[in-house]
């Protein structure tokens, strides 16, 4: 599996080669939490944002469909006794419904096949008042063009499916029906939308 190899140079990535967009991220989701809060977090990666939210949160469920990445999410969070993880499939979460007050899913929504259908799922598991955290790199300029970033990565293996420019993503979720939710873009080599969605059921 691609996210099992790449678990290996993942936080090299997220440290250095796209920094300024990941330091900027962090920061703007760090605030969204509180310390009551229950969150689930899918597609958890290296653990990039496991650490805010686990710094800020009453508690963390932490997954991915990759055990690479998960084991080292698991380790850059060890400090966190909050903070548990596990393998998960995002289609198919094994929670009951409206078990989370934070639902995040961090650049994950660009790679998939069905993207409404993880949509779905993720809004079945957050409570009504609740907030889906989805931060999102835009991988598509205003003009059309995919980005070297996007192009790069395909060939290594990580196929993005979606391509999507700012705008076009805020027009994803008003098309699925989420009209009640707060955009921004964080500027940096690799940009990156930044969707917080306040569910209605």
């Amino acid at each position: 599996m691609f996210w099992d190899r790449a678990a290996i140079f993942y936080d090299f990535f997220v440290k250095y080669i796209n920094r300024r967009t990941h330091k900027a991220l962090i920061k703007e989701t760090e605030r969204i939490f509180n310390n009551s809060d229950i969150v689930l977090e899918c597609a958890c990666g290296t653990g990039m944002l496991s650490v805010p939210a686990a710094k800020k949160c009453k508690h963390l469920t932490a997954t991915d469909f990759s055990e690479k990445m998960l084991k080292k999410a698991q380790k850059n969070c060890r400090k966190y006794t909050n903070a548990s993880f596990i393998k998960a499939d995002i289609f198919s979460l094994p929670f009951k419904d409206n078990s989370f007050d934070k639902v995040m899913a961090a650049n994950v929504i660009h790679l998939l096949d069905e993207p409404m259908k993880a949509l779905s799922e993720l809004c079945r598991v957050c409570k009504t008042g609740g907030r889906l955290i989805i931060p999102t790199y835009i991988n598509r300029s205003e003009s059309g063009k995919t980005n070297g970033f996007a192009r790069t990565v395909g060939k290594a293996g990580a196929d993005f499916k979606q391509q999507f420019t700012f705008e076009s993503y805020k027009e994803f979720f008003k098309n699925a029906g989420y009209g009640k939710a707060d955009y921004s873009l964080i500027e940096g080599r690799i940009p990156c939308a930044l969707a917080v969605i306040t569910i209605e059921k």
